[in-house]
């Protein structure tokens, strides 16, 4: 029995045609075209699909249903994506203009929301009742479930745990709050914090700087580790604060929902034990059920880029 899933991000679409205990058998994917219509976007979702099928030799007929994970406000019920910012579309019928071109059934859900549910089934999270998952991307994005269920809230905008506050009238955030958790512990608040290490008058004696040629439009999201797993201070003391940040808000995640699990994914989840090991001890520092007998169980998700399609692929079941 196989499934289908898509992917669809701000910059890849990505299809995997997946069988029934979350392998993904093979993938295709292309360039996300923006700006574009809700028309053109669903024929590239629906080309990247029959292209995974093609390579896996298989036909629609093949598949029990295809899955979608989209960023944005996602209606799940009605399959229409109310909101959808990184693409300024509004109540977009993708349920609809979707099965009008793959000619099956379609699930969809809130990207965030699909990667959970991927770690769920098959990854970090499986057999946990109750898990969040938190993906460290260009935002901070946020899936959760409970009781074995997304949770997306009364209005399919739950879970956006980005947009926090863990500093009251700090850096200013796209959603244009200020002090967002996403604006400190995303790879863009990592980047910006490591941009401005990188301008202070005397960052021209450090690794960090070197390492970058003195050019700050060089600097990513692995800028920092990598200068502070070399010896250099300007960059530990940006890796420092990174972290701490990413705690702060971590704690706060734990405090509300009490998870199972909860599971960090997306591109700075990869520095493992490196990020894990000094963030636990903030964790085991701050939380508030220190001195219970159950505690949250911390980890780095296992699925990486395919948590989404799996979990997209999952949505029908």
């Amino acid at each position: 029995m196989y499934y289908l899933g898509i992917d669809l991000g701000g910059t890849n679409i990505v299809a995997g045609v997946v069988d029934e205990d979350g392998n993904i058998i093979l993938k295709a994917s292309c360039k996300t075209t923006r700006p574009c219509t809700q028309e053109a976007l669903c024929d590239d979702m629906a080309a990247v699909a029959k292209s995974a099928l093609e390579n896996a030799e298989l036909t629609i007929d093949d598949i029990q249903y295809v899955g979608i994970g989209a960023p944005g406000a996602v209606n799940s019920s009605t399959g229409v994506i109310e909101f959808a910012n990184n693409f300024g579309f509004h109540n977009w019928e993708i349920v609809k203009m979707m099965q009008e071109r793959m000619g099956t059934e379609i699930y969809v859900e809130n990207d965030a929301n699909a990667a959970a549910y991927g770690e769920y089934c098959v990854g970090a999270a499986k057999d946990a009742n109750d898990a969040v998952m938190i993906t460290l991307g260009t935002g901070v994005g946020g899936g959760i479930i409970v009781d074995g269920m997304i949770y997306s809230g009364s209005n399919f905008a739950g879970a956006e745990v980005g947009h926090t506050v863990i500093q009251h009238g700090g850096r200013l955030c796209t959603c244009g709050r200020r002090g967002c958790w996403e604006a400190y512990s995303s790879a863009t608040g990592l980047i910006n914090m490591t941009k401005e290490a990188c301008s202070m008058p005397n960052a021209s004696e450090y690794l960090l700087y070197q390492s970058i040629g003195g050019d700050l439009n060089k600097i990513d999201g692995k800028t920092a580790f990598d200068a502070a797993k070399q010896g250099c201070p300007l960059a530990k003391s940006v890796v420092d604060a990174y972290i701490d940040y990413l705690g702060c808000g971590l704690v706060n995640i734990i405090n509300v929902f009490q998870p199972e699990i909860l599971c960090i994914g997306g591109g700075i989840s990869k520095e493992g034990d490196y990020i894990l090991e000094p963030l636990m001890k903030i964790i085991e520092r701050d939380r508030y059920t220190k001195h219970n007998a159950n505690q949250t169980k911390v980890c780095i998700a296992q699925l990486g880029n395919d948590a989404g399609i799996i979990g997209a692929a999952f949505l029908g079941k």
